[in-house]
C-alpha cells in the first residue's frame, strides 16, 4: 500500500478519535455508541494499510507476559492515584461521568465491546500503525514512541475529561514504551486489555461517587 495512503489513514484516525471524544464530551453520544465504532474502524483501517509485526524484537510469549504484568501494575497504580486525588471534586466528577455511561450496560456487553472492538482498534492504530510509521520516517524508534505518545494524548484532549486525559498520558506512555521495547503492538495490546478489563470489572470509583 502506498505510503500516502498510510498517512491519510493516520490523519483521518487522529481526527476521528478527537471528533468522537468531542461528541461524547458534548453529550451528543456515549462511549459505546460513538467511541467503540470509531476505534474499531480505526483499527480495521490500520490493518488494511499496514500489517504489523506483532513483537519482532522479543519473544511473543515474553511480550504477552510483560503486557499482562504492566496492565496489572497500571491498574494498581490507577487505584492508588485515584485514592490520592479523590478529594478533588473535578477529577471525581469526571471519573464518575465515565463510569455513569456504563450504567445499564451489562458487564459482559461492556467487556466485549471494550476488549474485542475498542482496545484492539486503538492499539492497532496507534501502536500498530502510527508508531511504526513515525519510526520509519524518523529512523529513531525512541523518538517515534515519544512523538506517537504526544499525538495520542492530543487525540484524547477533546474529551475534556481529566480522567480520560490522565489515562492517555500515563497509559499512553506505558503502551508506547511497550511498543518501543517489543517493536510491535502485541505487548501494549495485552497490557491495555488487562487494564481495561480490570477498570470495567472493578471500578476505581465507588458507585456512590458516580455522578454524570
Amino acid at each position: 500500500m502506498p505510503e500516502p495512503m498510510r498517512v491519510a489513514v493516520m490523519v483521518a484516525g487522529f481526527a476521528a478519535q478527537a471528533a468522537a471524544w468531542w461528541f461524547v464530551a458534548s453529550r451528543r453520544g456515549d462511549v459505546w455508541r460513538v467511541m467503540t465504532p470509531v476505534l474499531a474502524v480505526m483499527g480495521l483501517a490500520a490493518l488494511l494499510v499496514h500489517r504489523p509485526a506483532w513483537a519482532p524484537r522479543v519473544d511473543a510469549v515474553a511480550a504477552a507476559s510483560v503486557g499482562i504484568a504492566t496492565g496489572l501494575a497500571l491498574y494498581a497504580g490507577t487505584r492508588v492515584f485515584v485514592a490520592m486525588v479523590r478529594s478533588l471534586e473535578t477529577f471525581r466528577r469526571h471519573s464518575g461521568a465515565m463510569y455513569a455511561q456504563q450504567e445499564g450496560v451489562p458487564l459482559a456487553a461492556a467487556l466485549t465491546l471494550s476488549l474485542v472492538l475498542s482496545v484492539p482498534g486503538e492499539e492497532l492504530f496507534w501502536r500498530g500503525l502510527v508508531q511504526p510509521e513515525f519510526a520509519d520516517a524518523l529512523d529513531a524508534s525512541a523518538l517515534a514512541a515519544l512523538l506517537a505518545w504526544a499525538v495520542y494524548v492530543a487525540a484524547n484532549l477533546p474529551s475534556r475529561n481529566l480522567a480520560i486525559v490522565a489515562g492517555a498520558v500515563v497509559g499512553g506512555a506505558v503502551w508506547s514504551g511497550l511498543g518501543w521495547w517489543s517493536g510491535g503492538p502485541l505487548a501494549p495490546l495485552v497490557s491495555h486489555v488487562a487494564w481495561t478489563a480490570l477498570m470495567i470489572t472493578f471500578p476505581v470509583v465507588r458507585p456512590s461517587e458516580v455522578r454524570a
